[in-house]
């Protein structure tokens, strides 16, 4: 018979069905509020399953599947600080949260989002693919320069990530929306090239895939 957690994994590997990924985040959710021996595990793999499902939610629901995303990402924090992931997938939380309500969440979380970025960077930059820098490279390029933004940096961390792996189709759809944005039209085509013709990764094809079909869709505009 599969433990909990085995049977969590196997549901959320299936997360493209998002039914099967709130069973996960039931799972997960069970374990991360007691204190179990995988509670850690538990803790931030239910962050990142509220990462994933909050942006496939309706509106109404985005933010409270946001706010369970972090506040399961700091129990993992408060277990475990010297591992990256929970610092990760609170990050990432909050700067869905940002960008998803505006102005006030983006100043609210914006130092927030920063520091836990810079935290798994100095834990582990090699952490999930450079996904520290990916991120930060997104925050540079989505917060106003007037509070700290700035394209150069954006640009440095979203290249910094592809060392970890060149075939990143997140970081090469990051920097060609942030060419389009500088008028630099010829280098976003060959980005979202890059996209298009990056092979799936086993562990993140339904991210892969929509960030393909976003990169079809901006590149055909480009036209």
């Amino acid at each position: 018979m599969a433990q909990p957690a085995d049977e969590a994994d196997r549901l959320y590997a299936d997360r493209a069905n998002l039914a099967s990924a709130r069973r996960a985040a039931d799972l997960w959710r069970a374990s991360s509020e007691k204190n179990s021996p995988d509670a850690f595990d538990a803790s931030w793999k239910l962050a990142r399953a509220c990462y994933w499902l909050g942006g496939h939610a309706a509106e109404s629901q985005r933010r409270s599947v946001y706010e369970e995303g972090i506040a399961a990402g700091r129990r993992a924090i408060a277990l475990q600080p010297s591992r990256p992931e929970g610092h990760f997938w609170t990050a990432a939380n909050m700067g869905a949260m940002a960008e998803s309500f505006g102005l006030r969440q983006g100043i609210k979380y914006r130092k927030q989002v920063k520091d836990e970025l810079e935290t798994v960077l100095r834990l582990d930059p090699a952490f999930m693919q450079g996904s520290a820098d990916r991120a930060l490279g997104r925050w540079y390029f989505r917060v106003p320069r007037l509070f700290g933004g700035s394209d150069k940096e954006s640009e440095a961390h979203l290249r910094a990530s592809l060392k970890y792996n060149p075939n990143s189709t997140a970081s090469h759809l990051f920097l060609a929306e942030l060419y389009v944005d500088d008028g630099r039209k010829a280098d976003a085509r060959t980005e979202l090239q890059a996209v298009v013709d990056a092979p799936l990764d086993p562990d993140w094809i339904p991210e892969d895939q929509e960030f393909k079909q976003k990169a079809r869709k901006l590149l055909a505009s480009l036209k």
